[in-house]
């Protein structure tokens, strides 16, 4: 605020050494100095007092007009007395009171509502984004931190289920793909935007750790036809693996004959996912049947927070059979 009465006044001087320099009459001077002043000292004490008092009290632009022409015509007297006195001529009074109301009436009083109500608009603006943002961010953070120990709960009981059956023989191959997908935890999970094939990296890490689990049951078909030569483009971390998660959550059976297919191509700035996936009903008590769907609303929520009106999520499920379509514009 004082910044801005002190631009007011140099504005309000300036415009007076202007009009001394060009000569003009002393009486049109003195007019408008006082006429500005006053216009400028009500517009402030209306911007910043008067209309945001009068809002809070539920009265609108014809009270805040009402209310400013009473002032203005308390403040023609003393101004139109002080330009008498100045000038030292009478007619001077009037003239003076005509010019200060018009002025204050026509230019002062709704110049100072729409700066207010344009600068509350912007303000208000600013502030909703603002919690918006706050609320993405807090909302993501929570996705993220509900996502992460999920999968890395899953990796190492795959791990510990290849260890049992194979006596520790593929441990190590296990090992350093978990460790692959760990950094990756650590690291460009906690980024806005990484490297596609980065992502793609840590997909293939776990389905290759499912594929260790399930490699001593002959009724399980694991097919990806995953795009190898992929442009250099950019997504948001842990989009796709929740999908083909909860193919291998419920698609897998190891009594009873299970397919999962994964494909996923890339065109301009395009991204195809396909997962299709037999479905094995749980029991009941199966913690994974009580959980299930956390991962598939959490990764929707994540899409229309990231990819607002760019995605489109298909999913389709039948008796026997899981399908999700996701087209992604990484643009």
């Amino acid at each position: 605020m004082k910044l801005e009465i002190a631009f007011t006044s140099a504005f309000w001087f300036a415009g007076v050494l202007v009009w001394l320099t060009l000569g003009v009459d002393f009486n049109v001077i003195l007019c408008w100095t006082l006429v500005i002043g006053s216009c400028a000292f009500l517009g402030i004490y209306g911007i910043y007092y008067m209309i945001p008092t009068m809002l809070a009290q539920g009265k609108q632009y014809r009270h805040y007009l009402g209310k400013n022409f009473l002032l203005t015509l308390l403040l023609s007297i003393p101004l139109g007395l002080i330009a008498v006195v100045i000038s030292g001529r009478g007619e001077m009074f009037p003239i003076m009171n005509a010019f200060h109301l018009t002025a204050q009436l026509l230019i002062g009083t709704p110049l100072a509502w729409y700066i207010y109500k344009t600068r509350n608009a912007t303000d208000e603006q600013i502030f909703t984004l603002k919690k918006e943002l706050g609320k993405s961010d807090a909302k993501l953070g929570f996705l993220k931190s509900q996502i992460n120990p999920h999968f890395l709960f899953n990796a190492l009981n795959t791990l510990y289920g290849t260890a049992l059956q194979e006596k520790a023989e593929r441990t190590g191959e296990g090992i350093q793909k978990l460790g692959d997908m760990m950094r990756f935890m650590l690291h460009e999970n906690m980024q806005d935007k990484i490297s596609l094939n980065r992502d793609i990296d840590y997909l293939n890490n776990y389905i290759e750790l499912q594929k260790l689990r399930t490699s001593t049951t002959v009724d399980i078909l694991i097919k990806t036809e995953i795009e190898e030569q992929l442009a250099d483009l950019k997504i948001s971390p842990m989009l796709l693996i929740p999908f083909v998660e909860n193919a291998f959550k419920h698609g897998i059976s190891l009594q009873s004959p299970s397919h999962i297919k994964v494909t996923l191509q890339t065109k301009a700035n395009m991204l195809y996912f396909d997962v299709n996936n037999s479905i094995h009903l749980k029991a009941d008590g199966d913690p994974e049947k009580i959980n299930s769907g956390i991962g598939l609303q959490n990764v929707k929520q994540r899409l229309n927070l990231l990819y607002p009106k760019k995605h489109e999520l298909v999913i389709r499920e039948s008796a026997k059979e899981f399908f999700v379509h996701l087209t992604l514009n990484l643009n």
